[in-house]
C-alpha cells in the first residue's frame, strides 16, 4: 500500500482515530524547533502555542495603534480649542504654527491663502496657477517626497534639506479651495506616501474654518 492510499483512506474515514485513538500515540513528527521526534498531540500543542503568540503580538500592535490614535486625537482637540479662542488672523496663524510645530513636532510649516480676503505676510503672497490647480485637485492631503513639488520653494533656504511633505488643501464651506497648508520634514519617512490622512484632513478643516473666520 502506498502512502497516498493511506492519506486517501484517512480523508474518506475521518472517524478512524476516534475508533483507534491509541494509534495517535504511535504517530511521531519532527519538532520544528529542536528536530526531535514528538507525538502528533505535542505537534498540535506547538501549533496552538504559535497561534497564541501570533495573536498576542497582534493584540499588542492594535493596542499600540489605539494609544497612538488617542494621542493624536488629543492633539487635534487641543488645536481645535486654541483655534476657536483665536480672535484675529495673527492669533490664528500663531496657534497653527505653534501647535503644529510644538504638539505635533512638525519642523517646517507654512501656508498660502488665495480667494479668502487680503492680508499682509507671506501667507498672502501670490502663488502660481499650477499650485492653485494642484491644490484644487487634491481629493485628500498629499503625502510623499518633495521632488517636483512647487510648494517646496515656500520654505526658502531650508528647502534643500527637506525630504518629505504633506500638502493639505484649505477649503471654504462650499468646497472651493482657497489655500494650501504645507508641512515638511528632513525625514523621508515622516510624510510617506502610505501615511493615513484622516487627521490631516481634520486639521485642514479646522485651519480652513478658523482662517476664513478672521481673514480679510
Amino acid at each position: 500500500m502506498k502512502s497516498e492510499d493511506v492519506a486517501h483512506y484517512l480523508q474518506d474515514h475521518p472517524e478512524f482515530f476516534e475508533h483507534h485513538s491509541e494509534m495517535l500515540a504511535l504517530v511521531t513528527l519532527p519538532d520544528p524547533h529542536s528536530g526531535r521526534a514528538i507525538s502528533i498531540t505535542e505537534k498540535q500543542l506547538i501549533k496552538l502555542r504559535d497561534k497564541v503568540r501570533a495573536l498576542e503580538a497582534k493584540l499588542v500592535e492594535l493596542i499600540r495603534f489605539g494609544e497612538e490614535n488617542d494621542a493624536i486625537s488629543d492633539k487635534v482637540h487641543g488645536l481645535a480649542v486654541a483655534l476657536n479662542s483665536a480672535n484675529d488672523l495673527r492669533d490664528v496663524l500663531r496657534v497653527l504654527y505653534s501647535h503644529l510645530g510644538g504638539a505635533f513636532a512638525v519642523p517646517h510649516v507654512t501656508l498660502r491663502l488665495w480667494g479668502a480676503g487680503a492680508g499682509e505676510g507671506q501667507e498672502f503672497e501670490a502663488v502660481a496657477d499650477s499650485v492653485t490647480a494642484f491644490a484644487a485637485g487634491l481629493q485628500q492631503p498629499y503625502c510623499g517626497t518633495v521632488d517636483g513639488q512647487e510648494a517646496l520653494t515656500w520654505f526658502g533656504e531650508a528647502a534643500t534639506h527637506l525630504r518629505s511633505m504633506t500638502q493639505v488643501p484649505l477649503r471654504a464651506g462650499n468646497g472651493v479651495c482657497c489655500g494650501l497648508l504645507v508641512m515638511a520634514s528632513d525625514d523621508p519617512r515622516r510624510f510617506h506616501s502610505e501615511l493615513g490622512t484622516l487627521y490631516l484632513q481634520r486639521i485642514g478643516d479646522l485651519a480652513s474654518a478658523a482662517l476664513l473666520r478672521v481673514a480679510g
